[in-house]
């Protein structure tokens, strides 16, 4: 039998399985696995040799994440839940959520309370804590937008930290806390919601989709079902088939290479990334390329969606990594464009 130990807050088991632990479903094991569900308990938990000279390895729902091998360490669990109104003037309100509060649950809580914002953001997979992390991001929104701050603990400082959106530096599926991944861990964050905003509802399919739902005055409610339609048709379910949304980027390149590019392929989607630089559609480039519906074994491209790698079966971490840089060469060889995957690889 694993060894199991108790603490105020905190569980710790040896040798554990992290399988359920992640969206791929592979098998890969933790030397010891660190569940926190009172996260004034890290202060302690920091303090054992394990995690303070080790890496470790936070985990939300693992829904970002492809493990490829067993981690020698300690896999810290962030399952500390709860939701507060810190303040409301009628117009905004400052809400605080724990970092083990699933995300979609929290985007409908908002919706239900009457805030605005992250309708566009409804069905992404993971946790709250992760959502500043990777700057998690759809249908033209960010949830940057809306972050107010992000407590953490510091390992560095060995203390807990808040820290402002500017300071939390985020950029596109980036941030302070992916950059420096080993020195935080998130265990709350504090989001500034307005009562009402302008919808977006200009990225592709939307507006489709509330057509076919009949809706003719949209609301942030109606929008976020729109939203969860679409991705419930584009993007497998992980708990039917072993994924972890879009595993690649899209990418960004120079305007002289995009427009060399557009100039041989006239229906390459592609619009402004910042800086002067162009981003092009990562899912595009993967299907033109050949790679839609590529199955090697039980590791495969999803059918539904070029972006989506999936795990069949009893495919293994390495090998869905083999067929995800399979796929990298052919686009690099085929557009001269290098593909980066957007989870984290163990």
């Amino acid at each position: 039998m694993n060894a199991r130990a108790h603490g105020d807050g905190y569980t710790l088991l040896e040798n554990a399985s992290l399988r359920t632990r992640n969206t791929f479903g592979v098998e890969a094991r933790a030397a010891m696995l660190v569940e926190v569900k009172k996260t004034a308990a890290l202060a302690e938990l920091f303090g054992y040799a394990m995690l303070k000279t080790q890496d470790v390895l936070v985990l939300g729902e693992g829904s970002n994440l492809l493990l490829t091998r067993d981690w020698p360490g300690a896999a810290l669990s962030i399952a500390a839940r709860g939701i507060a109104v810190l303040d409301d003037d009628g117009t905004h309100a400052r809400v605080r959520v724990e970092a083990g509060e699933r995300w979609n649950d929290f985007v409908h809580w908002s919706l239900g309370h009457g805030y605005a914002g992250l309708e566009n953001l409804a069905l992404i997979p993971g946790t709250v804590g992760a959502a500043p992390i990777q700057n998690i991001g759809a249908y033209g929104v960010e949830v940057r937008e809306f972050v107010a701050e992000v407590e953490a603990w510091d390992r560095a400082e060995s203390r807990f930290v808040r820290l402002d959106n500017a300071q939390c530096a985020f950029a596109y599926r980036d941030s302070l806390f992916k950059r420096e991944r080993d020195r935080f861990v998130v265990v709350a964050v504090t989001f500034e919601l307005p009562r009402s905003r302008e919808l977006r509802l200009d990225y592709a399919g939307v507006r489709e989709e509330l057509a076919a739902m009949r809706v003719d005055t949209p609301t942030p409610a109606s929008v976020a079902e729109a939203i969860v339609r679409l991705r419930t048709r584009k993007l497998p379910d992980p708990a039917v088939i072993g994924n972890a949304g879009s595993f690649f980027k899209n990418p960004t390149v120079d305007a002289l290479r995009a427009e060399a590019l557009r100039i041989e392929h006239s229906d390459l989607p592609a619009w402004p990334g910042g800086d002067g630089r162009i981003k092009l559609s990562a899912a595009w480039l993967i299907e033109r390329a050949g790679f839609k519906g590529l199955r090697d074994g039980d590791a495969g491209i999803s059918e539904r969606h070029a972006l989506v790698l999936v795990n069949h079966g009893q495919a293994s971490g390495a090998q869905l990594w083999a067929l995800a840089q399979r796929v990298r060469h052919g686009v690099r060889e085929r557009f001269g464009v290098e593909l980066e995957a957007e989870p984290r690889v163990v």
